[in-house]
């Protein structure tokens, strides 16, 4: 018998807007020692499936239409919350997609950990607190008594995604669900990671259910696999079986968006043109009376025309390069020369004319757009700022903006809180070439995007350099996404510069160790 029996889930939600049907007749099951992944674009209904079955899906507006989900014999759907609440965190754990979030601000980790064994086992805090310790030692924290007394924000997003593995496998579940685990993490941590869930679920033989929207990771990770698109189950079947001979169209449609092998037309003429220079660029962080050395005597060509990739781990120093480029952080030592003209130096006021030349696109959207400002308020500003048009020249060029993006004109007067992950981002970019720039600096702007959507966007950017003939310094830890989109990559760890030179050289033969790792732990 299945650890987990689903059959025909059906979930719809009821709002004033009308009733949206999220999970449509669904079934799957999961046994001990299996990992059954279940994948989809965001919004296809992977993530609710999975919370309505623990009972964590409000109600209202929620509402489970139908079906029936056998856990060891006790149907979750019609068990009284009381007894879901001794099955939870129990029996069946979870681990969040957002660590940070889902851990608790205020408590230690050491108390947020022992909590389900006081709560679910009746162990006494000291004996916990042995078992907590020696937990996160297993999940790979190299001072696990430091880290039991620790708070979350102290922690890395890989340590913290750590933490939320060891909180969901203290109680020893028999079942574990873990919802987009990897998401934004480092291409090394995400290794690691998957690593240890895997290590874990063999030792402990315990089933998993993988939510995800990356297929790369599931290809490795999964004996099974589930694609949903819309709220149903459109393909179903082993791993391998369906990666090799996919069936649907839109299993089909997944597979052919993950980016993969080099970019088709790389920029690469006889003689380039330098649009950039950063010479022995060094940037320092002062806190507390101590400093701290982010970018370290770092020095590479940006050329006219060309996008150069920026890759490296978490802290290595890709984001504040790109700001500092732009004047955004104060750079302690070095010269960035842009178009033969020094500009590192210059004041705040002198800065302004560059700003309309030089551009970025932040890594968060949601995060970077006014969310009081129209879509039309948003384009428009930088175009009014920098006096480029106005009056109905403005309306033109922000209407052609829209267009340029691949967004209906319909959706000017909306507002950001109204559009998707993808299409606010397609709202950054177009505020970004609004002042029609020479440079931009793109950072980690596909991070966390389903894959379609993270392919529309990076044949947009493409479009885009080749439309208006940027320069784009774009900034990745998705090594696939650099090799796919751009000419040159440029590598760096803890502030240094480890290598750089055309993407296919680097990717064939990377001359650091640092690299080699970082190409041995990318699923491509």
């Amino acid at each position: 018998m299945a650890l987990l029996d689903v059959n025909n889930l059906s979930i719809s939600f009821h709002t004033r807007n009308g009733v949206t049907q999220a999970v449509d007749d669904i079934s799957f099951s999961v046994d001990s020692g299996q990992t059954l992944a279940i994948v989809g674009e965001s919004g296809s209904g992977k993530s609710v499936s999975c919370y309505s079955i623990l009972g964590l899906v409000p109600m209202p507006p929620g509402r489970i239409d139908g079906g029936s989900a056998h856990f060891e014999g006790t149907d979750l759907i019609t068990a009284s919350e009381a007894h879901k609440r001794t099955i939870r965190g129990n029996q069946i754990a979870m681990i969040f997609q957002d660590p940070m979030t889902c851990l608790n601000p205020y408590l230690t980790v050491g108390e947020q950990l022992i909590e389900p064994l006081i709560y679910h086992k009746g162990i006494a805090r000291g004996q916990a607190k042995i078992q907590a310790i020696e937990l996160l030692r297993e999940v790979g924290l190299r001072n696990p008594e430091a880290s039991y007394s620790a708070w979350p924000h102290e922690f890395s997003g890989g340590m913290r995604q750590r933490v939320m593995i060891a909180m969901a496998l203290i109680a020893e579940p028999k079942l574990l669900i873990a919802d987009e685990p990897t998401t934004a993490l480092d291409v090394t941590i995400q290794k690691q990671i998957l690593v240890l869930i895997k290590e874990l679920q063999q030792k402990r033989n315990i089933g998993v259910i993988f939510i995800s929207h990356d297929l790369a990771v599931v290809k490795d990770l999964a004996d099974d696999v589930i694609v949903m698109e819309k709220g149903k189950v459109v393909e179903t079947g082993n791993t391998q079986v369906v990666f090799d001979n996919p069936q649907h169209t839109y299993t089909q449609k997944l597979l052919a968006a993950i980016p993969e092998g080099a970019k088709d037309n790389p920029h690469n003429p006889d003689e380039p043109k330098n649009l950039l220079k950063v010479d022995g660029l060094c940037v320092d962080f002062h806190s507390k009376g101590e400093s701290f050395r982010a970018v370290d005597h770092v020095s590479f060509d940006l050329h006219q025309g060309e996008i150069l990739g920026l890759v490296g781990e978490s802290g290595s120093g890709k984001s504040t390069i790109g700001r500092a480029i732009l004047n955004l952080v104060p750079s302690a030592q070095g010269h960035i020369v842009f178009h033969g003209e020094e500009i590192n130096s210059k004041s705040p006021k002198a800065f302004k004319p560059y700003r309309r030349r030089m551009q970025m696109i932040f890594q968060d959207p949601y995060a970077s757009l006014n969310p009081r400002m129209t879509i039309y308020d948003t384009l428009a500003e930088p175009i009014k700022l920098h006096g480029i048009a106005k009056g109905a020249e403005l309306n033109k060029a922000v209407l052609q903006l829209m267009d340029d993006v691949g967004l209906a004109r319909a959706f000017v007067r909306k507002y950001p809180h109204e559009f998707s992950g993808g299409q606010r981002q397609r709202i950054a970019i177009g505020r970004a070439v609004a002042t029609k720039p020479e440079f931009i600096v793109a950072d980690e702007p596909v991070s966390a995007l389903d894959v379609t959507i993270q392919k529309q966007i990076l044949e947009l950017l493409q479009f885009l350099v080749d439309k208006h003939d940027l320069s784009m310094l774009f900034i990745s830890h998705d090594l696939s996404v650099v090799r796919k989109l751009c000419d040159r990559v440029i590598v760096l760890k803890h502030g240094v510069l480890m290598e750089q030179g055309l993407v296919e050289n680097v990717w064939h033969h990377p001359k650091s160790e640092y690299t080699q790792t970082l190409l041995s732990a990318s699923p491509m």
